[in-house]
């Protein structure tokens, strides 16, 4: 500004020597032209200098831009990097065979003839097997990462306790301990399995149950089977909840269950799992559902190619496939516990 303004004063001086005879009116109107003109080149320059200061921060800001973009980019690939191939051997045939643990995780030892060894050799559908309904229809999704080699019966009872139902009572009555068979309905009712192969049968008058002696006693697997019928048909979600003790995930083995009691409620269960090096764990989940189906794993929900549920992950509320369990819903069963 002062470089212009004597650049004025100068051309002034200039003028009144050159032009001494010109009238003052005219001197004055070529005086503002010439203030007009410099004026005018003035805003020209500050315009230029803003401009180009303002390509230059639109250019910053799109290489910021970009650079975010190349991380959200680097992280996608990094998440799609990882494939549900990745954690499953096609050719095995049960949990143990079939289930790769994660990359720094060893799988938990299971001692011979315990309800962990007995559930991580369960035979499995083939691979890519879907999940089939009772009534043999299949069912749509791909919340699954195998399909237990269970049968269901052609009713809908085999839901979602059911099923875990069936699994402890086929532990206990393939391992010699069907004494231990035992389940309460809905209303409280002890229906054990000791009674059954007795010969005796559930019965009802006004509506309580009570047994009756029905027939000679048999212990065969038909005979295990109608036993469990009438238990999917009269415990549910609601009696398995009462049959069970709330637990930390610290202390999280197989066979412990998150449950919601209700009608509907739901359940999943621990199927197997493993640690890394500084004791976290990693697990499967099993369920059954409704309508009755084919017992199966499901998917995390969280990273559906990583079928494994985190430990650090179970907070609550916790979110699985098909449900989501609040706080102190994680509990363990007394099955195995009868004298």
């Amino acid at each position: 500004m002062k470089y212009i303004a004597l650049r004025v004063g100068e051309r002034i001086r200039n003028l009144r020597e050159c032009i001494p005879t010109m009238k003052r009116n005219k001197f004055y109107l070529l005086l503002l032209m010439m203030i007009f003109l410099f004026s005018g080149c003035m805003r020209n320059d500050m315009n230029t200098i803003t401009s180009k200061e303002t390509e230059s921060i639109i250019t910053e800001d799109s290489t910021s831009a970009k650079a975010i973009d190349n991380d959200s980019t680097k992280e996608s690939s990094k998440e799609s990097a990882v494939q549900l191939s990745d954690f499953i051997n096609p050719e095995g045939n049960t949990l143990f065979t079939r289930f790769i643990t994660p990359e720094g995780y060893k799988r938990v030892e299971a001692v011979k003839g315990s309800f962990a060894d007995f559930i991580g050799n369960y035979p499995l559908e083939p691979d890519g097997t879907p999940v089939y309904y009772f009534d043999k229809r299949e069912k749509s999704g791909d919340g699954h990462a195998a399909v237990f080699s269970m049968e269901v019966a052609e009713e809908d009872l085999q839901q979602c306790a059911d099923s875990i139902m069936r699994i402890y009572a086929e532990y206990l009555y393939k391992s010699g301990n069907e004494d231990k068979i035992s389940f309460k309905f809905v209303d409280g009712f002890v229906c054990d399995y000791n009674h059954w192969k007795q010969g005796y049968r559930v019965k009802f008058a006004d509506d309580k149950p009570y047994w009756e002696k029905k027939t000679d006693a048999d212990n065969s697997e038909e005979t295990f089977k109608k036993y469990l019928r009438i238990v999917f048909a009269y415990s549910s979600t609601l009696s398995m909840e009462k049959e069970a003790k709330p637990i930390d995930i610290s202390q999280l083995k197989v066979g412990d269950i998150f449950i919601k009691g209700g009608s509907p409620g739901h359940v999943v269960m621990v199927a197997d799992i493993c640690e890394n090096e500084s004791g976290e764990k990693a697990f499967l989940l099993a369920q059954g559902f409704m309508p009755a189906q084919s017992f199966h794993i499901i998917k995390n929900p969280a990273h559906s190619e990583d079928p494994w549920y985190y430990e650090s992950e179970v907070k609550y509320p916790f979110r699985t496939q098909s449900y989501t369990f609040d706080e102190g819903s994680l509990r363990r069963l007394s099955y195995l516990d009868r004298n």
